[in-house]
């Protein structure tokens, strides 16, 4: 697949695909930012991968943008060539409350689709959906597609305060808050895992690629399964 490289500042450049929201896609920006992880660049500093486009830091100290550019068209390149077989992602199961104030959102969003909430919550937890990137807060994790009939509008007045590991849903995305913070999503349930701690050695509970299945709990089984 064809990329465009161009400077995002004086210490950063930004690698773009096609932009559109693909599963195909967003594997070549994922197993390029791999690739870049492995080789070890020298004045590499950071990367941060995305639906579509890949931004990577760098030291100008130590590479130029050009050298830098070169070294990620190679790469690219080889990744381009590699197998899509080679590229694995892990399979995630995340339980998920549906029930009373741990859902504020399904009875509206059950008037808004001509739904009923158990219909929303059977099309939330039979698709699996794909981690295409972390954003917004460390961790929170953006997946879709959504099925069509969940389509959803964002809150026209965003939440001061959303929980952590509440699982909302906008556009045609639904995303989990790693922590308590304001929020416009549309609630509609919440999980009991820590989708972000900074005491785990692996800080982020899900990563651009994995493939996330959300399971119907109980209130009972969530109060027992919370840390």
């Amino acid at each position: 697949m064809k990329i465009n490289i161009q400077p995002f500042g004086d210490q950063a450049l930004l690698v773009q695909w096609e932009q559109i929201i693909d599963p195909q896609i967003n594997s070549e920006v994922i197993r390029l930012d791999r690739a870049i992880q492995r080789s070890k660049i020298n004045g590499f500093n950071f990367s941060i991968p995305a639906y579509c486009s890949l931004t990577i830091g760098f030291k100008p100290e130590l590479i130029s943008y050009e050298q830098l550019s070169a070294q990620i068209r190679e790469l690219h390149r080889q990744s381009d060539n590699t197998s899509p077989r080679a590229f694995s992602s892990r399979k995630i199961t995340i339980p998920v409350c549906y029930q009373g104030a741990y859902a504020p959102d399904l009875d509206w969003l059950s008037q808004h689709f001509g739904l009923e909430p158990e219909q929303i919550i059977h099309l939330h937890t039979h698709a699996p959906f794909r981690v295409y990137m972390l954003g917004f807060m460390p961790g929170f994790p953006y997946m879709g597609k959504l099925p069509q009939a969940l389509e959803t509008p964002r809150k026209t007045t965003p939440r001061l305060r959303v929980p952590a590991g509440a699982v909302g849903l906008a556009g045609l995305q639904t995303g989990i808050y790693p922590i308590e913070s304001p929020g416009g999503w549309q609630i509609i349930g919440r999980t009991p895992l820590k989708i972000f701690d900074p005491e785990r050695e692996q800080p982020f509970l899900l990563a651009p690629g994995d493939e996330v299945h959300f399971e119907a709990i109980s209130e009972a089984d969530f109060l027992n399964l919370k840390i």
